[in-house]
């Protein structure tokens, strides 16, 4: 049997049938195999299912293009995001739960650090996959920037503050996820996220409510002569009271 014939009878294989990986994670694995040995420029996608042993179509049933095989799970990641967001209630202060939302984010990253390193590896050599790159980030900051355009909704400056924090939080989430990368997945990510996002919260942040003004109590001064009888005195000073 030839390999393309055994490959096509193959496509419609899935699962952990005879121990094998779940096909979507064996295509990845084969991908970044050969994205290591020979380049991504000179992998193909037969070459990817040639190693990963399925046909063309299984291939792109999980993934439209060779780049996404290198950001596998980023479509699932944004999905859970964005249902976060969606799920936030009036309770929720909106720039908080924007970063925490960002954290989801730092968390897929960090769910696999020696396949995030590569890939950070991978993309700094490749353009192509820097500007794919680059419009992920741009779906998080804009599925950030319409919920908090909605969370603003009313105020005069509501759409330019909801862009500006949308884009503050993913260039800080950027610079924590970046330095955590080029030291190789060393350290604590979580440590690093939270000190950027603190700058911007402590930016953008609503200032807390003041407490309400307290009420002066009203002071009475009754001037009596010495030696006046009591009653007489609380007399005056009934009759202060009424005139006030």
């Amino acid at each position: 049997m030839s390999s393309s014939s055994a490959a096509s009878g193959r496509d419609d294989r899935d699962g952990t049938a005879g121990g094998r990986p779940p096909m979507r994670e064996a295509l990845v694995a084969a991908a970044f195999r050969l994205f290591l040995e020979r380049g991504y420029e000179q992998t193909t996608v037969d070459d990817i299912v040639a190693l990963a042993g399925v046909g063309r179509r299984s291939f792109f049933r999980y993934f439209p293009s060779k780049e996404d095989v290198v950001f596998p799970d980023h479509e699932r990641c944004l999905a859970d995001m964005t249902a976060f967001l969606a799920a936030s209630g009036e309770e929720h202060e909106p720039l908080a739960r924007v970063c925490d939302a960002a954290r989801l984010v730092m968390r897929l990253y960090t769910e696999n650090p020696a396949f995030s390193v590569q890939r950070y590896r991978l993309t700094k050599q490749v353009p192509g996959l820097r500007a794919y790159e680059l419009s992920v980030v741009w779906r998080y900051e804009r599925a950030f920037a319409e919920y908090l355009r909605g969370r603003f909704a009313g105020r005069p400056d509501g759409t330019l503050r909801a862009d500006v924090i949308a884009a503050a939080v993913v260039a800080a989430h950027n610079n924590a996820l970046r330095s955590w990368l080029r030291s190789d997945g060393e350290g604590d990510a979580s440590d690093a996220v939270d000190r950027a996002l603190g700058y911007v919260q402590s930016a953008f942040g609503e200032p807390a409510p003041a407490p309400p003004a307290e009420t002066p109590e009203d002071v009475v001064v009754v001037v009596s002569r010495r030696g006046a009888p009591l009653w007489r005195v609380v007399q005056e000073i009934e009759s202060t009271l009424a005139r006030d």
